[in-house]
């Protein structure tokens, strides 16, 4: 049994290694994708856990010491309320603003980019981002589509500076701006106290899963500027249109996920695929928007040194063949509702499988059917490594009793030798 801290850090970091390089590491890898689990285990509300941020962290630690996995998700599932209540945000309804003090967030779908907007965007994506978007993600912000054109602005050099910068004079937008900066106060706090707990989880034993987020270019237009029904819309009406802005934010996304992950000295990179699935689109759709973009971006991460996460959300059985595209034992991939023994069967020779416990069980399941499903799992996927337990979604409705059990029991039957 290793003796120190480091060493059992070392260890679970070789652990989650191997299964991803599909070798056979000593026992299947335990890795619950948590997200507000903590705040069950500590009893705290959904809404503590945004906005008292020194409980939310202590709730997360005491739940990592409690579980024992070999790899943690980041506290920063949660967002600091404060920051959100500050710029009046609109793209989510928070804990305590919009929902229940005890959900979690939702997010607000919207045509954040109208249909018309593709060549200004293409035209400058700054420009874009903080005179037309961000003054309609956030209603503090509303002022900011007033400032003139930066560029034009100040390419006009002294003149520019003199009489341009009038225009931040404006009540209004000198308020814009205050927002920022008084909102940003808050988030450097917030994340000076996440970075605290993480060299803290560190110094305990216990490495962390991601250290960055990044999305396919398909989705990062479908989420964040066009919304779902845009998007869809586009793929007929537009379709070069959409093509071309995904070629603009590719390097974009690429860029700040492996600087991200370098800053972090953590190289996997989750990736969250929320479009893709089976019933988004139809699969020659899937060959066109979807999956060159999706690939390139996972090719160009594992090019730079990273090891990306996909989470294929939904039913995705009839992309899993696309997976074997990628190059072995480099990626990881995590299933929700897609058959996850089947996936083995297809995939399993070239990715590593993260994932399988339903959260209906350890939300409303008996330990037993916990024991049995774990022991499938592990019978199953777990064969021959390039396993990691995992749930198809977050705990975010799991019980903290059945969670420990799943736990126990991955460590119990999980032992390859």
């Amino acid at each position: 049994m290793p003796e120190t801290a480091e060493d059992r850090y070392k260890e679970r970091l070789k652990r989650v290694e191997d299964a991803i390089s599909l070798k056979v590491p000593d026992r299947v890898p335990f890795l619950p994708n948590t997200h507000l689990l903590a705040a069950r285990f500590a009893g705290l509300s959904a809404q503590d856990a945004f906005y008292q941020s020194d409980r939310w962290v202590a709730a997360n630690k005491q739940m990592v010491l409690e579980l024992e996995p070999d790899m943690y998700f980041a506290a920063a599932a949660v967002y600091p309320g404060t920051a959100l209540d500050i710029l009046d945000c609109r793209q989510i309804r928070w804990p305590g603003h919009g929902v229940s003090g005890f959900s979690t967030f939702q997010f607000v779908e919207g045509e954040y980019m109208k249909a018309d907007e593709y060549d200004a965007f293409l035209a400058d994506p700054s420009d874009y981002i903080i005179r037309v978007y961000m003054p309609r993600l956030y209603g503090a912000l509303e002022p900011l589509r007033n400032l003139p054109s930066i560029d034009a602005l100040f390419l006009q050099g002294y003149k520019g500076a003199i009489f341009g910068s009038a225009i931040f004079a404006d009540p209004s937008i000198a308020e814009a701006f205050a927002s920022l900066y008084r909102a940003g106060l808050e988030a450097s706090k917030y994340l000076a106290i996440l970075g605290g707990f993480d060299r803290e989880m560190a110094a305990l034993g216990f490495p962390q899963a991601f250290g960055v987020t990044t999305y396919a270019p398909f989705d990062l237009i479908s989420d964040m500027l066009r919304g779902m029904r845009g998007t869809m819309l586009d793929m007929y009406r537009q379709p070069d249109k959409l093509h071309k802005t995904m070629e603009k934010v590719f390097p974009m996304l690429l860029k700040s996920a492996v600087d991200g992950a370098k800053r972090g000295g953590n190289p996997r990179v989750f990736i969250p695929l929320h479009r893709g699935s089976d019933g988004f689109m139809s699969l020659k759709q899937f060959e066109t928007f979807y999956w060159p973009g999706l690939k390139k971006l996972i090719l160009g991460l594992v090019d730079a040194g990273m090891t990306p996460c996909a989470f294929l959300e939904g039913d995705c059985t009839t992309r899993l063949p696309y997976l074997r595209e990628l190059p072995r034992g480099k990626v990881l991939a995590m299933f929700d509702t897609t058959d996850i023994f089947k996936a083995k069967e297809i995939v399993g020779d070239t990715i590593c499988i993260v994932g399988g416990m339903p959260v209906s069980l350890l939300s409303t399941g008996t330990p037993e059917q916990i024991k049995e499903q774990t022991r499938r799992l592990i019978e199953g996927v777990g064969r021959g490594g390039g396993f990691i337990m995992s749930a198809r979604t977050v705990l975010d409705d799991a019980k903290p009793e059945l969670v420990k059990v799943w736990a126990e029991c991955t460590r119990e039957y999980g032992g390859y030798r």
